[in-house]
């Protein structure tokens, strides 16, 4: 479902990935870590290309991310990203965010997009917040908004950008679950995260990341339980507390 090989790319002078190659299967489930500034979501912003890749090759279900404007706009219509920011348009209610890309982009009728954002918000659990206001929601229900909102565009493959970390510790585990069930659900998941609980239980695939190189990569029970790299078990160590 997504192939990267050989990617590279730099802001400026500074090379933030480094020849990176990773193979991602339909209803594959891989989870990314690593410190801050490693080049973790510098990695999957290029796989919708809201980052450009300066070397190597990003395929993604059979299309080639190429400056070619039509390939882009294919490859955004199969991927949805949920980001550490809600992005929520402050104006709109929840509904109305999530019917917002179904009527605009796949041009459906008002009255399809309420009933597909109904769904969704259902299958996040809060179908009774569909009236509110982003502003009058708690940071895990806009989280939640903000996945209802990806999945309305019925994506082949989504993409997590930290979804938990600007969010409070109880918050946590509310956008976990949701992101648990989508696992569970068979969908084609990279989420970057620090989550390690949420990684053990979902993932197929673990890829540690450190100064914009892939250092690891392994099914989970190897990787916690012996990871090969001096600097992938420090990462552990320090973020497990043992």
């Amino acid at each position: 479902m997504i192939e990267m090989s050989g990617v590279c790319k730099w802001f400026g002078e500074f090379q933030v990935l480094k020849d990176i190659n990773i193979s991602v299967a339909t209803g594959e489930k891989m989870v990314v870590c690593g410190p801050s500034g490693s080049g973790k979501s510098t990695m999957i912003r290029c796989i919708n290309r809201l980052e450009t890749h300066q070397k190597g090759r990003i395929v993604v279900d059979g299309t080639e991310l190429t400056d070619d404007a039509r390939n882009i706009g294919a490859v955004r219509g199969e991927v949805g990203m949920v980001f550490q920011q809600f992005n929520l348009f402050p104006h709109l209610t929840a509904i109305e965010n999530l019917m917002l890309g179904p009527v605009r982009a796949r041009k459906m009728s008002r009255k399809d997009a309420r009933e597909r954002a109904e769904f969704y918000l259902e299958r996040v659990h809060i179908p009774e917040q569909a009236d509110k206001y982003p502003g009058q929601l708690s940071g895990g229900q806009q989280q939640r908004v903000a996945i209802a909102r990806s999945l309305c565009m019925e994506p082949r493959i989504m993409l997590f950008d930290e979804p938990t970390s600007a969010l409070d510790p109880e918050m946590i585990s509310e956008v976990l679950d949701v992101m648990t069930e989508l696992a569970d659900s068979g969908m084609t998941m990279i989420c970057v995260t620090h989550e390690m609980g949420f990684a053990k239980r979902v993932a197929d695939t673990m890829v540690f990341m450190d100064a914009g190189e892939i250092v690891e990569t392994a099914d989970p029970g190897t990787f916690f339980g012996s990871p090969r790299s001096d600097r992938c078990k420090r990462f552990l160590q320090q973020i497990l507390g043992h």
